[in-house]
């Protein structure tokens, strides 16, 4: 089957005739990553954030297990480093750990000292052990609402700041390129229509992909349009294979899947299989401690071994009053279910997580793109390497968000005079083939990526799934849609199609990306990342 024809926009652009903002610097996403980006760069520029929902509908906002650093005295920067590395399977950037893990101590104190009301004891911040981690470095606020209150904290700070103007409810169809291509602003949609934003710098943070999967943990807003439209832009993307599933979702039938903390493990849950049988010691010596991608993996297994559409994580030790006090969300989610923590198990499963992959990006969040930047979850920095360590994921944010907001701010001209934005005309042929639902293509890739593109692979399901995606782009991408549901759909084909195709490329088994027909790590040939631009 021939390749859909590529499209640079996926809406008309005709920008002489389209109301125009002005900015220093544009921050795309409201999680901790753009937030703390947009703080940073107001120093010294106009910032304008816009985002495709609230300020509240984030990955950051519904983070519950904390965020890791080093801030006990019996820990160290060098232990932070080697266990994150470890878990990245040999192509984690080490200066890149570095950077990030050093970092995060002050960055941290900087939320304590803003308002985030972090978990304490005896006048310091208390600190748990996650899995994979050879210390108790993960902090929490409220339990397990860590995410909420450092995002309520940031958004505090946004909105009282002068030179930070925000737009909620604004969907982002497409980053706008001049002839030297370089980024210089977007166009998108708000209740006014087409709007264009021309920026000077453009600051990408608009997260994860975890919707492209029938299982996830993500909010609604996790299409991965950041991705999609920094690939039609011609910005090099990394790693899209690595897709990591968070090991422990609640399974309710016709519940959306809600995160279980790992935190639990770490402070004593096990997993019981549909037998009442502990069973990770057979997979790993860590037990429930091991990385995520190996307690996920195990999960499946033992599902296909009992014939089981999920496992059990036993909390029945922790006592009701302690568990209320120290998990409150979750206390609260078990209630509404009629679950009794002191006598019942909870039903789990794995779902979609975290993006590993994403827009390439520098040591200071520059992309390949002049003009661009990324942070947070939209961004490969090298940190994570083939897996993520459990709550490195906010610390990352914390950091790039910094990095990305400062390297912006000191690349912009002084004055938006400057800015380069010529006019831009851009018409999408009519096409006659037939048009396909969006919502029924949506759910139904969303399944297929779940079966085939999913925990564990194989070359011909992989293969398979390229072929049925390429069908649907041939009725959707030639479209035109006018809403943000329809650009949605078109965003999720582009980044599905890439992923399947990277995690094929990706002929062995390394971290998170896990190949049935290729079990072992293969470093003479994939102990490297890969990489994708437009047509190559």
């Amino acid at each position: 089957m021939a390749e859909p024809e590529f499209r640079r926009y996926l809406v008309n652009v005709e920008s002489t005739s389209t109301h125009q903002l002005f900015t220093d610097c544009l921050v795309i996403g409201a999680g901790i990553a753009g937030l703390r980006a947009a703080i940073e760069a107001a120093e010294h520029c106009n910032v304008i954030v816009v985002c495709k929902n609230s300020l509240q509908e984030s990955n950051t906002w519904q983070a519950q297990g904390g965020i890791a650093s080093v801030l006990d005295e019996t820990d160290t920067f060098e232990s932070h480093i080697a266990d994150t590395l470890s878990t990245g399977c040999g192509i984690s950037d080490r200066n890149i750990a570095e950077l990030v893990v050093r970092q995060g101590p002050q960055l941290i104190e900087q939320l304590l000292c803003w308002g985030t009301e972090f978990d304490m004891v005896d006048g310091c911040i208390a600190t748990t052990l996650e899995g994979g981690h050879s210390r108790a470095r993960v902090a929490h606020a409220h339990g397990d609402e860590t995410g909420r209150m450092i995002a309520e904290v940031l958004i505090k700070k946004v909105r009282e700041n002068p030179n930070i103007k925000i737009a909620e409810n604004f969907s982002v169809a497409d980053l706008l390129t001049n002839d030297e291509q370089e980024c210089i602003g977007i166009i998108g949609h708000d209740r006014r229509g087409p709007q264009i934003i021309w920026a000077v710098n453009t600051i990408l943070a608009t997260g994860g992909a975890g919707q492209l999967y029938r299982e996830t943990t993500n909010p609604a807003v996790a299409t991965g349009d950041g991705i999609a439209m920094a690939y039609r832009a011609g910005a090099v993307l990394q790693d899209l294979e690595f897709m990591q599933f968070h090991p422990t979702t609640l399974y309710i039938a016709g519940a959306s899947r809600a995160l279980i903390t790992e935190t639990l493990r770490g402070e004593g849950a096990v997993l019981l299989d549909s037998k009442g049988r502990r069973f990770m010691k057979d997979y790993h010596e860590s037990a429930e401690l091991a990385p995520r991608d190996i307690v996920s993996r195990a999960i499946l297994s033992q599902m296909l071994k009992t014939n089981s559409t999920h496992v059990y994580l036993d909390v029945r030790s922790f006592g009701k009053r302690h568990f209320a006090q120290r998990f409150p969300h979750i206390s609260e989610l078990c209630e509404s279910f009629d679950i009794d923590i002191t006598r019942d198990t909870i039903p789990v499963r794995p779902s979609a997580h975290y993006m590993i992959g994403g827009v390439k990006a520098d040591v200071s969040g520059k992309t390949s793109l002049e003009g661009l930047y990324a942070c947070g979850e939209v961004a490969a920095t090298g940190l994570h390497g083939a897996n993520r360590l459990g709550s490195n994921s906010l610390l990352e944010g914390l950091v790039f968000g910094k990095t990305a907001g400062q390297s912006a701010c000191q690349q912009a001209q002084t004055g938006i005079a400057h800015i380069k934005h010529p006019p831009i005309k851009y018409q999408i042929r009519h096409s006659d083939r037939t048009r396909l639902d969006a919502t029924d293509v949506r759910n139904s890739l969303r399944a297929l990526m779940w079966r085939n593109v999913g925990i564990t692979r194989k070359a011909r399901l992989l293969t398979e799934a390229q072929e049925i995606i390429r069908f649907w782009q041939r009725y959707v991408m030639d479209k035109i849609f006018d809403t943000p549901q329809g650009w949605e759909c078109q965003n999720m084909l582009t980044v599905s199609l890439l992923m399947a195709q990277a995690a094929e490329t990706r002929r062995e088994s390394r971290g998170v990306h896990f190949r049935s027909d290729f079990p072992d790590a293969d470093d003479d040939h994939f102990k490297k990342h890969i990489e994708i631009t437009p047509g190559k």
